[in-house]
This record gives C-alpha cells, sequence and structure tokens, in this order.
C-alpha cells in the first residue's frame, strides 16, 4: 500500500513540474512598441549627429530598419540625415524606399524632388563650359535644364560670369590743343547737284 501511494506522489509530482514547465513557456517578456524603439533610435541617432558621427548613426536606422522591414520611418529619418549633409545620392534611395512603403508620404516625394534638382544643377554647373559635349548628352542636358528652369521658375540655372567688368578700363582723352592764329578753316565740299534728296545726283 505505501508503495502505491508514493508511486502516486511521484507521479502527482511529476504532472505538478510539466504543467509548471508549460506554463512558464507561455509567459513571454512584453514586446517593445515600435513607435518607442523609434522614439529611442531617433534619440540616439540626433546625439550621434551632435557628436558628428554620422556614420554609427544611419547604422542604428540601417538596423532597425532591416528590423522593422514593413516600416517607413527608418527610411524616412536616414533620408533626412542623408540630405541634411548633402549627400543627396543616399538621401535619393532612402526617399524611395520610403515611397516604395507609402507613396502618399509627401516629405519623401520632396526630399527626392529636391535632392534631384541639386544634383541636376551641380552637373550642368560642371558641363556648363565643356565645349567637347556633344550629341545626345548635350540635347539630354538642354532638355533637363528647360524643365529645372519651367520648375523653378528661374530663367537662368546658373549665371554667366561677367567678364566684360574685368577686362573694361577707363580711357582718358587727351585735351584738344586750340587752333593757332589765322589758321584757315578747311574748304568745305560742294554740295552734290541734285540736291541731297537724290542718290543718284552724283551720276548726271
Amino acid at each position: 500500500m505505501l508503495s502505491y501511494k508514493s508511486c502516486f506522489v511521484v507521479v502527482l509530482v511529476g504532472v505538478s513540474l510539466m504543467v509548471s514547465g508549460c506554463a512558464n513557456q507561455d509567459v513571454q517578456p512584453p514586446k517593445v512598441e515600435f513607435s518607442e524603439l523609434m522614439t529611442q533610435s531617433s534619440l540616439s541617432v540626433d546625439s550621434l549627429l551632435e557628436k558628428g558621427n554620422q556614420d554609427d548613426a544611419v547604422k542604428i536606422l540601417t538596423d532597425l530598419a532591416a528590423k522593422n522591414p514593413g516600416r517607413k520611418e527608418p527610411w524616412l529619418k536616414m533620408a533626412k540625415v542623408h540630405f541634411g549633409a548633402e549627400n543627396y545620392a543616399q538621401a535619393i534611395v532612402a526617399a524611395e524606399e520610403v515611397i516604395q512603403r507609402d507613396g502618399e508620404d509627401r516629405e519623401a516625394k520632396t526630399i527626392r524632388a529636391v535632392s534631384g534638382l541639386r544634383v541636376a544643377a551641380k552637373s550642368l554647373n560642371d558641363l556648363k563650359d565643356d565645349v567637347a559635349l556633344r550629341g545626345d548628352a548635350h540635347s539630354d542636358a538642354l532638355g533637363l535644364a528647360k524643365v529645372m528652369r519651367e520648375t523653378l521658375g528661374e530663367e537662368v540655372l546658373v549665371p554667366p560670369v561677367d567678364n566684360s567688368k574685368k577686362k573694361r578700363k577707363v580711357v582718358r582723352r587727351k585735351p584738344v590743343a586750340p587752333a593757332a592764329n589765322g589758321a584757315q578753316p578747311a574748304p568745305s565740299a560742294p554740295a552734290a547737284s541734285g540736291g541731297a534728296g537724290n542718290p543718284f545726283g552724283a551720276l548726271k
């Protein structure tokens, strides 16, 4: 009888341990909300940027974007970081990632557009004095310049250098000496017959 009770107690303890183990497995630590992660990451990024450590700031955002592939916020923050550092090519790439996730994001579209215009303006400025530029590249550059003028409302995108101001010299005239006494004025040419109103009078 004691043996039976002992076995019963052992089985009961075993079952209790199994139930306790399952209960512990079901209890998981609460997940941190993405908004909280984004806030913490943004604070860290801003702190790093103040110290001039842009590489680590971008790395934080890249890791956050990789762990949350469906979210646009890390990419938007990254686009702002690149735009502020005048890394317009990277800003365009990050803005594109935002637009892929939210096609109506106006801020990302603005960053993409302004970054593109600044890259194009710099390229046109680099090529404006390139006389060897010919063919399709030249036509494309002219077309792009026209679109930029219409978009920005500027007639001249890159003002030309005014070299005339550098070459302009002041010409000083010497005073004319007065005519000597008794000098006779040069005789005037006789008027052409037929009157000044007839241009063919000298041919008669």
